[in-house]
C-alpha cells in the first residue's frame, strides 16, 4: 500500500502530491458551493414567472367552473388565506432556524410548488384577483429569506475552504478541525 505523500499521476502525466490533491478537493467543493448558491435565486426567478402567469389569469388553464365541476367546490378564500398565513410564518421560521443551525438544505423549489398551489387554489376558487398580492408578497418573502440562507451558507463554506487552502499552501496538510467545524 502506498503512502499519501507519494506522487500520484494525473491525466496530464504530471505527478500530484497529497497537498495538491487536498487543494483540488477544496476547489471542487468551492465550485459546488458556488453552483449551489444560485439555487435560491433560481427558485425566486421561477416564482416571478409563476406570478406573471397568475397576473394574466392562468390563460392556459381550463376555466375554474370546468375544473370545479369535476373535482368539486374548492375551499373558501378565507380558509386558503388562513393556510397561506400559517404556511408563510412556518416557512420563514423553518428557514431561519436552518440558517441559525447552519444546515445545508435544498428546499427552495419545494416552496415554489406550495406557493404555486396557493395561486391555483385562489384561481379555482375565483378569488385570485383579490388575493394575488398576498401570495406574491408571501412568496417573495419566503423565497428571499431562503435565498439569503442558502447564499450565506455557501459564502461561509467558501470562506472556510479558502482558509483551508491557504493553510495547505503554508503547511502542506489540512488544518486541525476545531469544534465549530464539526
Amino acid at each position: 500500500m502506498t503512502d499519501m505523500s507519494e506522487k500520484l499521476s494525473t491525466d496530464t502525466g504530471a505527478p500530484i502530491d497529497g497537498a495538491e490533491m487536498l487543494r483540488q478537493d477544496l476547489l471542487k467543493e468551492i465550485n459546488r458551493l458556488n453552483r449551489f448558491s444560485l439555487r435560491g435565486i433560481m427558485a425566486l426567478s421561477l416564482f416571478l414567472v409563476v406570478c406573471i402567469l397568475a397576473w394574466q389569469g392562468f390563460f392556459f388553464l381550463p376555466a375554474p367552473d370546468t375544473v370545479t365541476g369535476v373535482l368539486g367546490a374548492p375551499p373558501s378564500a378565507r380558509i386558503i388565506s388562513t393556510a397561506l398565513l400559517l404556511y408563510t410564518f412556518s416557512a420563514i421560521i423553518l428557514s431561519l432556524s436552518r440558517m441559525t443551525a447552519g444546515i445545508e438544505h435544498r428546499s427552495s423549489f419545494g416552496h415554489l410548488g406550495f406557493l404555486t398551489g396557493f395561486f391555483l387554489f385562489y384561481y379555482f376558487g375565483k378569488s385570485l384577483e383579490e388575493n394575488y398580492w398576498a401570495v406574491c408578497g408571501s412568496g417573495i418573502t419566503i423565497l428571499g429569506v431562503e435565498s439569503y440562507r442558502i447564499w450565506t451558507f455557501c459564502a461561509e463554506g467558501i470562506a472556510r475552504n479558502k482558509e483551508d487552502m491557504e493553510f495547505i499552501a503554508r503547511t502542506g496538510r489540512m488544518p486541525p478541525q476545531d469544534c465549530k467545524r464539526t
